[in-house]
């Protein structure tokens, strides 16, 4: 059975201490975003949504089914994309975040990750897919990371908040969970705490990458 958990890629940032938009970064032989679709594809997922915001623009020139993307769902690695532009990225992430959830139809639970946070392996990823609470968090040595899963119950929350508050921000929304809502899986892979937002973290996880 197709699974019903969405997966939200968020890439809609200004990378101005990366100086080139992170998703475009070049891995090995593609685009760092595309590295990330292929990790996707390896999990029950079966649907994409990208956020893109400042450099949209970008995206569309390196890797132009992006832009199609734009008005219909996209197959791509057995995946349906669709890529979601938020007109107001200076908003900051929440706003990507909160304009690509108003664009999902469904009520499916949907996990959520940033560009620059590489997705941990696959085995792990399906655990977090499969694991059943409002909201899940997974664990690596007592650090919590990415991607997280949140039930359409608290998302949908979420789509009504102001983006202009202080409190319209995923962190500060999940500290007023309740423990029971919550869970927390501890995980193996330290992928889901690293955050490749700057050229010297960049390089040294393509390092960690050439010696794993």
């Amino acid at each position: 059975m197709e699974n019903e958990t969405a997966f939200v890629l968020l890439a809609g940032g200004k990378s101005e201490r990366m100086g080139v938009a992170k998703g475009l970064l070049k891995y090995k032989h593609t685009f760092w975003i595309l590295e990330q679709l292929n990790r996707i594809s390896k999990t029950s997922i079966k649907t994409v949504y990208i956020g893109l915001g400042f450099n949209s623009q970008h995206y569309f020139d390196a890797i132009p089914w992006l832009k199609d993307s734009l008005s219909n769902n996209v197959d791509y690695q057995e995946l349906k994309i669709k890529t979601i532009v938020n007109p107001t990225p200076e908003l900051g992430s929440f706003s990507t975040l909160q304009t690509v959830l108003k664009n999902i139809n469904s009520a499916c639970d949907v996990l959520v990750n940033p560009v620059d946070v590489p997705l941990l392996n696959s085995d792990e990823l399906n655990k977090i897919i499969s694991e059943i609470n409002n909201i899940v968090i997974p664990n690596f040595e007592g650090k919590n990371g990415h991607p997280i899963k949140i039930g359409a119950g608290f998302w949908q929350k979420l789509v009504s908040l102001n983006v202009s508050e202080e409190n319209s921000r995923l962190d500060l929304q999940l500290k007023k969970a309740t423990p029971e809502e919550i869970s927390i899986l501890k995980v193996k892979d330290a992928s889901i705490i690293k955050n490749l937002n700057t050229k010297t973290t960049w390089i040294s996880y393509l390092n960690e990458e050439k010696i794993n």
